[in-house]
């Protein structure tokens, strides 16, 4: 074990010299009190390392111990269900103590890095990624510790390992995998706007950019409760301690939708306030994927909530601004592009090396300064993710939430789920017709076409005022607003709209869908707009979402059947007089 000796410390920061070798990236104790640490600097002479705990009382003289490895931690079957630090540390006491093991491989079996020897509970143990060799002994089923030996393995060299539970791993090395997949299947979130216009894919990466109060922490904890994933990992990175008080109150006694078990048994969260250790802000993000990657490698579905990106990036300017660094563009460090790209490169669908599937999906949201996404976190982060779901400020002061801007957010992913919605659409009762080719796409189309048109129209109804636009610009307008209240408006905390599954999805599209195409046509055959207008149907439209639960296909066909009656009566009225 190689020893330095403090120079001089300045906040999370310290200089030492070295009486033996380190290097890079070594874990690290501190002084008396063996704070932990990690070298980020080397020379001869002397090695920077960043603290990751307060640094209080540290003085010139005292020991930094290296560990002759990586900043890392153990990964194993006591994550679900808890909440830790930035470090992978408990904060809700300690693991559990013992689990029930099956083993599932035998003496003799010829086991490589990654492959299932056993479970844990309701988890797979899995071997080491760097490991391998034939069993030549495994434990018996029974309650073991975490940290027990229940498995040893005979390298091909005649070394031989012993496996437990857990193992350890360094955070910011990628776990390795045996393939990356291209995913044509999305991850649900439940919210319209985002699975019906602004989609992303399993093992996708999305970023949610937004101003203060523009409902970035609610929108990831509606994701984290309503998403089709198996396994949610929920980072709050330096974020204020109230709103993570509120987030480790809250979870623990949420029903998991699909289950009606408690969410929290399969959640993992992890909590870094704004008051905490600065650089272990920045460790923190890197722990989080990592546990996401273990149960990716578990043949499982992961989303990781990573809020904020912006306040991990704080840090790092931070801890760059104490190493003397020369800052980059709004006094960030340089490396911050290639950092960003590290971390959203983790994301992934991939087979892993037990040949299973398995993908992490990331979800980060970033605070830019006055909602201003011209500042450096948000415009490289665009240039690494797929999905942009920007948060408006005006949508949100007007009550109107998600408060997702539709012209100002995109999907590059949205191309490739154009069969998977052609199964869901299609799976839809019969109407009387057959569907249009790819009618997911084209409603989407549509939709965003409605939209882009009222912001151009609204601007010069301004001018001009409403009335004297042209009645088909007219119902343009009115259109788009049917959009906005019937599909993109939906409370997170009502009982019946909380969430929107991908069939009750569709449903509302094709209704909104035929009722903007009838309007259109009616209008074209002389109706007149105050006619349309004024459809008894209009409110049961707009209030859909509230009024036809999840499961009730019926409610949406009768509501259907009744937009079709009322536009033919009015029809035959109008040609009556």
């Amino acid at each position: 074990m190689s020893v330095a000796r403090v120079l001089w410390a300045s906040g999370p920061v310290l200089k030492a010299r070295p009486e033996g070798p380190f290097q890079m990236r070594e874990a690290v104790a501190i002084g008396r009190r063996s704070l932990l640490g990690e070298v980020v600097a080397v020379s001869g002479a002397e090695i920077t390392a960043q603290v990751y705990e307060d640094p209080t009382g540290l003085k010139p003289g005292e020991e930094v111990r290296g560990s002759g490895a990586p900043l890392g931690i153990r990964l194993g079957p006591g994550l679900l269900g808890n909440i830790f630090d930035g470090l992978l540390r408990p904060l809700s006491g300690a693991r559990a103590a013992r689990f029930d093991f099956a083993p599932g491989a035998k003496k003799g079996d010829a086991l490589s890095g990654g492959a299932v020897f056993g479970r844990a509970g309701a988890q797979d143990c899995l071997v080491p990624p760097h490991l391998g060799g034939e069993v030549i002994e495994i434990a018996a089923p029974g309650p073991y510790a975490e940290d027990a030996t229940l498995c040893r393995l005979r390298a091909q060299d005649g070394a031989v390992h012993e496996v437990s539970m857990g193992h350890f791993w360094p955070v910011r090395a990628p776990r390795p995998v045996a393939e990356r997949l291209p995913s044509d299947e999305p991850l649900v979130t439940g919210q319209r706007i985002l699975d019906g216009l602004f989609p992303v894919v399993l093992g996708g990466k999305a970023a949610i950019p937004g101003g203060f109060g523009t409902g970035k922490t609610v929108l990831l904890e509606s994701l984290a409760k309503s998403c089709n994933a198996d396994v949610i990992v929920y980072l709050g990175c330096g974020e204020r301690g109230n709103e993570m008080a509120g987030v480790l109150s809250e979870f623990p006694g949420l029903r998991d939708p699909r289950t009606g078990r408690p969410l929290m048994e399969r959640t993992v969260i992890i909590a870094n306030t704004s008051n905490m250790p600065v650089a272990a802000r920045e460790a923190s993000i890197y722990s989080a994927v990592t546990v996401a990657e273990y149960f990716r490698d578990q043949g499982l579905h992961v989303a990781l909530m990573a809020d904020s990106t912006s306040r991990w990036a704080e840090a790092l300017r931070e801890v760059s601004g104490r190493l003397g660094e020369l800052p980059g563009e709004g006094g960030y460090p340089a490396y911050l592009s290639s950092r960003l790209a590290d971390f959203y490169e983790r994301a992934a669908k991939v087979r892993t090396l037990s040949g299973r599937t398995g993908s992490v999906t990331l979800l980060s949201s970033i605070s830019p300064p006055s909602g201003d996404f011209s500042e450096p976190v948000t415009s490289h982060s665009k240039r690494f993710v797929r999905s942009f779901w920007a948060l408006d400020q005006k949508r949100a002061q007007a009550r109107f939430y998600p408060a997702v801007h539709p012209l100002q957010s995109y999907s590059e992913d949205a191309s490739e789920l154009v069969e998977w919605w052609d199964r869901v659409f299609g799976a839809l009762p019969a109407r009387g017709a057959a569907p249009p080719v790819h009618e997911w796409s084209e409603l989407r189309r549509k939709f965003l076409t409605l939209l882009d048109e009222q912001v151009r129209l609204e601007r010069m109804a301004r001018i001009v005022g409403k009335d004297a636009l042209p009645a088909r610009q007219q119902l343009t307008l009115f259109c788009a607003e049917i959009v906005n209240e019937a599909f993109l408006r939906q409370s997170a905390f009502s009982d019946v709209d909380w969430y929107a599954s991908p069939q009750r999805l569709a449903a509302m599209m094709r209704l909104i869908g035929r009722f903007i195409a009838l309007a259109e046509r009616s209008l074209a055959q002389g109706m007149p707009l105050e006619r349309i207008t004024s459809l008894g149907v209009l409110r049961a439209l707009q209030r859909m979402g509230e009024e036809i639960a999840e499961g009730d296909p019926g409610g949406f066909a009768a509501l259907a059947r009744r937009v079709e009656d009322e536009f033919r009566a009015a029809g035959e009225t109008v040609r009556g007089s």
